[in-house]
């Protein structure tokens, strides 16, 4: 493999697909991007922690090496004037199979809109993966935030995010709203126009990798979030064909809603995870007055962009929220919040959801034993009220530390 700026780390191996999965060497070669803002705090907090964890969990058997890519404001200082995106690193991520990345800027003016949103698109990292559950002693605004323990599957290529829209006044927009027109839907003539395409093939991937995620983990039921009572023949056929793709492959582990009070008197037979929908806006006040009967939750892209902020707000915000996106091979780990550029390299940030992402990363791979050291350094070190400024100012008696203080507190904590 030939590239531009950077090379491949002489020492380690790269991950290969193995059947459904992949082979993953003990040496394993991971691509990582820094990130911009306060990306740079995080990553070297998060490198500290995850080599710990490793370390700690193997005894040196086992061991990551870092290779590091570009995209975002330091992709500029290597690659140029608005290179935000290099094919370098696309090329890295399909070679390594797997990454990390702190948060990214989006771009103002021309060029790609959203970073992010073009490594999910040019990958086809069709699946964004947010589990949402609470750290004990997390400062939260509902009284009982550990009911809430959820995984929320949301679509990543088709939608909203698609970017399929015309500019009000153009030429093209009045040509479309014209053959709208044609076809029977009247547009007031001032209007912008989006497109937002739901496909057979989208929906049933989709859906597919939260069943699996569901039936491999033994979680207790799968809900299809949609707004299927108005939008009838996109997130209506979203929840169609999330029932199809269900029965027809996972006949065996799923028994539906309807079938389990109709036949089972609400109690699900051993080993059968529930399959259940819910219309979108209903779905925010259940996860807020019942959210103890929502496991795995699989949704469309806009739908699952609020639900997973929501449940998010729900255990204390986005900097303990972890997040992926999964392609049928390919997983990209990712902070789920901003650049926060007026706190950048003030060591300051709260770097947990970078860490929880790179938990999320190391079951991915099957080190298992070293993401839930992650996890519990961090539940250790929280319990202990030894955290950064965000978590301080909410609570009682807390020790304020820095975010490089932070990682060493939870190193100490593993």
């Amino acid at each position: 493999m030939s590239f531009e700026k950077i090379r491949i780390p002489e020492e380690g191996q790269l991950i290969q697909p193995h059947g459904d999965g992949l082979k993953v060497p003990d040496q394993v070669i991971l691509p990582f991007i820094e990130g911009d803002g306060t990306g740079r705090d995080i990553w070297k907090a998060s490198v500290r922690v995850f080599d710990a964890a490793v370390s700690k969990a193997y005894g040196g058997d086992r061991k990551v090496v870092w290779w590091e890519i570009f995209a975002g404001e330091k992709s500029l200082e290597v690659y140029g004037e608005n290179v935000w995106l290099p094919n370098d690193t696309l090329e890295a991520i399909k070679t390594a199979y797997v990454a990390i990345k702190g948060p990214l800027t989006t771009p103002v003016g021309g060029g790609i809109r959203s970073i992010n949103v073009a490594l999910r698109q040019i990958l086809d990292l069709y699946a964004c993966v947010r589990p949402v559950s609470w750290v004990p002693g997390v400062p939260s605004p509902v009284k009982e935030p550990g009911k809430l323990d959820v995984v929320i599957f949301r679509e990543n290529t088709e939608d909203v995010y698609a970017g399929i829209e015309w500019e009000q006044g153009t030429p093209e927009v009045a040509k479309l709203i014209e053959f709208l027109g044609s076809m029977g839907k009247e547009i007031r003539k001032d209007s912008g126009v989006g497109i937002k395409p739901i496909s057979v093939t989208g929906s049933e991937r989709l859906v597919r990798k939260a069943l699996q995620h569901a039936v491999q983990l033994k979680r207790k039921s799968v809900t299809l979030v949609h707004k299927g009572n108005i939008q009838k023949f996109t997130e209506g056929a979203f929840n169609r064909w999330g029932y199809d793709v269900a029965a027809r492959e996972f006949g065996d582990h799923i028994v539906t809603e309807a079938d389990l009070w109709s036949k089972f008197d609400g109690k699900a037979p051993d080993g059968k995870i529930v399959l259940k929908d819910r219309i979108a806006d209903a779905m925010f006040q259940q996860l807020l007055l019942r959210p103890d009967e929502y496991d795995v939750i699989a949704t469309t892209n806009l739908n699952g962009d609020y639900l997973s902020d929501a449940c998010a707000a729900q255990v204390g915000g986005l900097g303990l929220a972890p997040g992926s996106n999964i392609g049928d091979h390919i997983g990209v780990f990712e902070a789920t919040h901003g650049t926060a550029p007026k706190y950048a390299d003030q060591d300051k940030i709260n770097p947990g959801s970078v860490m929880l992402s790179g938990a999320m990363m190391f079951d991915y791979l099957g080190w298992t034993e070293a993401a839930d050291l992650i996890r519990k350094g961090i539940a250790n070190t929280v319990a202990k009220k030894q955290v950064t400024y965000d978590l301080e100012r909410l609570m009682d008696g807390a020790t304020l530390l820095r975010t490089s203080e932070f990682a060493s507190a939870i190193i100490e904590n593993l």
